[in-house]
């Protein structure tokens, strides 16, 4: 069961510009505190409640993302943070980018990059399911 009380969060970057990344370690900045909620971020994913996954799936990183999907927890949640992450963005066609479906995703926030007022709403609405 998933602590809906104290989630843990970590974040799965793939391939992309990493401004969704960058966005997501705002969350911990004191203007959005994402602490208030009972969240932290943790860079072990197996430890976390929350897979944020941001970026583009490269051919690459599509097995790793596999592989830290299924070390989770069962009642894991995925949130895909980004067009990157939702559709491939700018790089939907190019060579090296996977865009079949790797794992089962929760919530998709879009966006090129997206706030993270949008990434706080996208985790709270998780929460609640």
């Amino acid at each position: 069961m998933m602590t809906k009380k104290s989630p843990w969060l970590s974040i799965f970057t793939s391939g992309g510009c990493k401004g969704c990344s960058l966005e997501c370690f705002n969350l911990t900045s004191p203007k959005y505190d994402i602490e208030r909620f009972g969240c932290l971020l943790k860079s072990n994913p197996k430890q976390a409640d929350i897979l944020l996954v941001t970026g583009v799936t490269t051919k690459i990183e599509k097995d790793r993302l596999k592989k830290v999907y299924s070390q989770m927890i069962p009642s894991k949640k995925i949130i895909a943070i980004g067009s990157c992450a939702i559709s491939g963005g700018i790089f939907q066609d190019a060579y090296n980018v996977d865009a079949s479906d790797n794992i089962s995703v929760d919530y998709y926030v879009p966006g090129c990059p997206p706030k993270p007022e949008a990434i706080i709403h996208a985790i709270l609405k998780v929460l609640s399911d």
